[in-house]
Parts: C-alpha cells; sequence; structure tokens
C-alpha cells in the first residue's frame, strides 16, 4: 500500500496478513468516560483516550462548558492518558459561544443530555455531515423531561434552554445506545427516577460506566433501567479498552487473505458489542478469544484471527442494533468473495453518510455486483475485484471498508477522502502496513 496524499490513497493487494498489534483506545467508551469525570467530583484519570477526533469533539466542548482537561500524549498513541477535573452535578458553566461537536452524532446526542440540565442557553452545532442528521428522536424524550430545544427541522444545530428535569418512563420507540445514554444522563439531573425501555439490547457502556462512577443506577432483566437523579458522582482512574470497531476493519482483512494469522490484543470483548464476531463465526471464521481482565466493568481480551473461507452472511433485522457500526466491513468481506445480505438497516442512512447508498456505489466501482434496498443491501463475488477509484464521502468507516476489501483485489484502488479515518482510528493505513508479510 502507498499513500499519496492526505486526501488519496492508493491500496495495492496484499499478501498475508501477519502479526500482533494493538488499537487505539474505544470510542464510545472514551466519550462516555469523559462526560462522567465532568460531572464526578475530584479529578479521574483516563488512560488510553481515543485520539480519533470525534473523541477530541467531546473534550473541546467540555472544556468550552469550564471543565479543566489535562493531557498527555505517549509516544505511540497507545499510552495517552487524560485528567478531567470535575466539580459535580452542577459544575458546569456557561459557554461563551457555541459547542462543536465536530463530525461527532455522539458528542452531540450525549452533551444534549447533560445540558439539558444546565440553567442557562447552550448551542450544539459541527460540521456539514453533522448538520444534516436527525435529533429528533432525542429531542423528544429531553423536552418531556422539561428542557426546551430549537432546531432546523430535527437538525443541528440545537439550541437548548436547560432547566428543571423531571424523571420519566420512556419507551425508546427504536433501539438506540446515544439515545438511550443521553436520556440516563439527563436523569443524573432529574427529580425523582429516570427508567427506559429498549426494544432489543444497544451497547451498555454508558450504564457499566455509571455503576463505576458511583451512579444509583439499576439494570432490569425485561431491557428495563434506571437512574436515580440527585447522587453525586465519584473520581475515578481508568483505562479504556481497544475500540473492537476498529479492530473488527483488521479482523476482515485477515480472514480475506491467504494465509493470514493476526492477533489484535487488549481489545474491549463487551459482550454487547460483539455481534460482529459471532455472525462471523456463523459464517465459518477462525476467531480465538481469551479474556485477560476488566476495567471499569469492561472486559477486554486478545482476539486471534486465522484465514478461512466464508459461508454467505445473512444479517436480520434484529441483529442490526448490536452490529451497526461494523456492517460496511462485513460488506467488504462479501466484496471480496461470498455474499452478504443484509436488512432492518435503515439507521445506516443517517450516519456520517448515508452508508447504504455510498458504500453499496464505492463497491460497484470497484467492481462488485450490488444490489441496494431502502433498508439494506445484498453484495454477491465469485471471484476477487479488479479494484477501481471510489470516494469515502466523508465516512472513516466507509474508508475503512473500501481498503479492507482493496487488500483483496486484483489490482490497485484509489480511495478519496481517505483523510477521514482520523475520525476513529488514527494511523489506520500504518497499523494495516505493519501487518503486511
Amino acid at each position: 500500500m502507498s499513500e499519496n496524499t492526505n486526501t488519496t490513497v492508493t491500496v495495492t493487494p496484499s499478501k498475508a496478513l501477519r502479526g500482533r498489534i494493538r488499537v487505539p483506545g474505544d470510542k464510545s467508551i472514551s466519550h462516555r468516560y469523559a462526560i462522567l469525570a465532568a460531572l464526578a467530583s475530584g479529578t479521574s484519570s483516563i488512560g488510553n483516550y481515543s485520539q480519533g477526533e470525534d473523541c477530541r469533539s467531546t473534550l473541546g466542548c467540555l472544556r468550552a462548558l469550564g471543565v479543566d482537561i489535562n493531557e498527555t500524549i505517549g509516544a505511540d498513541s497507545m499510552t495517552n492518558t487524560v485528567e478531567i477535573s470535575g466539580h459535580g452535578l452542577k459544575g458546569l458553566t456557561r459557554p461563551s459561544g457555541p459547542l462543536d461537536a465536530g463530525n461527532s452524532g455522539t458528542t452531540m446526542r450525549l452533551l444534549s443530555g447533560v445540558v439539558s440540565a444546565s440553567p442557562f442557553r447552550t448551542v450544539i452545532t459541527g460540521d456539514h455531515s453533522l448538520k444534516t442528521r436527525p435529533m429528533q428522536r432525542v429531542i423528544e424524550p429531553l423536552q418531556l423531561m422539561g428542557a426546551t430545544f430549537n432546531s432546523i427541522d430535527g437538525c443541528p444545530p440545537l439550541t437548548i434552554d436547560g432547566g428543571v428535569l423531571r424523571g420519566i418512563d420512556y419507551s425508546l420507540p427504536i433501539a438506540s445506545a446515544q439515545v438511550k445514554s443521553a436520556i440516563l444522563l439527563a436523569g443524573l439531573h432529574a427529580n425523582g427516577l429516570t427508567s427506559i425501555t429498549e426494544p432489543s439490547n444497544t451497547r451498555d457502556h454508558t450504564e457499566r460506566a455509571l455503576e463505576k462512577f458511583g451512579s444509583t443506577f439499576c439494570r432490569q432483566s425485561n431491557g428495563q433501567m434506571s437512574v436515580i437523579g440527585k447522587a453525586e458522582l465519584r473520581h475515578v482512574n481508568v483505562n479504556v479498552p481497544g475500540d473492537l470497531s476498529s479492530a473488527a476493519f483488521l479482523v476482515a482483512a485477515a480472514l480475506m487473505i491467504p494465509g493470514s494469522d493476526v492477533e489484535i490484543e487488549s481489545v474491549g470483548l463487551n459482550p454487547t458489542r460483539t455481534g460482529y464476531l459471532d455472525v462471523l463465526r456463523r459464517a465459518g471464521a477462525n476467531i480465538e478469544t481469551e479474556f485477560t481482565d476488566h476495567d471499569a466493568s469492561e472486559p477486554f481480551g486478545t482476539i486471534r484471527i486465522r484465514y478461512h473461507h466464508l459461508q454467505p452472511i445473512v444479517i436480520s433485522p434484529s441483529e442490526v442494533p448490536g452490529l451497526i457500526d461494523e456492517i460496511p466491513v462485513l460488506g467488504a468481506l462479501a466484496a471480496h468473495a461470498g455474499s452478504i445480505e443484509v436488512s432492518g438497516a435503515e439507521e445506516l442512512r443517517n450516519k456520517e453518510s448515508d452508508r447504504i447508498a455510498h458504500l453499496t456505489e464505492g463497491f460497484r466501482r470497484m467492481g462488485a455486483r450490488v444490489d441496494e434496498k431502502i433498508d439494506g443491501f445484498r453484495i454477491a463475488a465469485d471471484k476477487p475485484l479488479p479494484g477501481g477509484t471510489v470516494d469515502a464521502a466523508g465516512d472513516h468507516r466507509l474508508a475503512m471498508a473500501f481498503a479492507v476489501a482493496a487488500l483483496g483485489a486484483n489490482g490497485p484502488s484509489v480511495i478519496t477522502g481517505s483523510d477521514t479515518v482520523d475520525i476513529s482510528y488514527p494511523g489506520f493505513f500504518t497499523a494495516l502496513n505493519s501487518l503486511q508479510s
């Protein structure tokens, strides 16, 4: 593989991938630890905090809300430490201007829950992509709790007038970890009990983090969870495990290239995030996992992946919430050799890009047979792709998915907009290069 410019990369076919590697700190967990540390009393230390642009947007917004944050960046980017001095649930101060969430929907949704309880007006904005993403699903419950929102047809920028919040009993119409988390974070500040019922399980990083930071939090087996408002949070010292969604691209690459044998160490193995691995095992993948430890109730360990021919993959609507971020790279596997059919994934049209439209267009340009559907797609390939020129459409996961598919092509592929990988996985292309024999 050879990088040509900051925004375009040429990916050449690869021989076997081999080696042992780490991936950056988990993006979802980093967001949540930083926000809860800002709301806790005392100074929290967060090791291996993600250096992706999305997580840096969260830190920037917290600083604008008056939170003191010190960062120590390690030489290998895997030893980053963020120290956050929290001043309790009422410690945030009025920002001097709009909060800039950049490209991060997680930042916008989670902080909307937090500032809904602040006694001042907050404006949260972002880049062009973020301004097109619908926020009504988070606006509705937070307004029921007592906040006032103004938006542009439910899209950012969001103007939030915080106030005294009341607890609610809310059933999520569509499973969403981000909406659930926004309500729970608002519930920390609300009077009384805030309860949420989700229609299917989503990633539970917020619930685990709330327990670690000392929140009065309760889970029930029927998909309901509750938080009691006004309970003070304690500061913690935690380490963020490696990001399993980032590791997914290396997993796929190793499964695709004959003779590959890759180990990914210190990666998060939270069971609400491992649906991707379950799907691959169902298709015959040779994947071994070994748990090594827990930190802040988040399990982590080592994944070993060896090349194996896969059977056709079918993703049902009930599986989509548990692997929404990994669907693009599953498409990359199928585009190389095999097939995949995905349904019930309309949510992909409201991510950093319309992932269904741009994913299917990109794989067509690389030579795959693709059928686009309203709620998903079907990709079939009976021979390696010839390669081609594709546009990442400003979407980090599409850039990485196209790169993985290109490794198994017969010729080089050019990916434009490749620098967008820095949103979640700075150094992604360097990591791929390091594994090539």
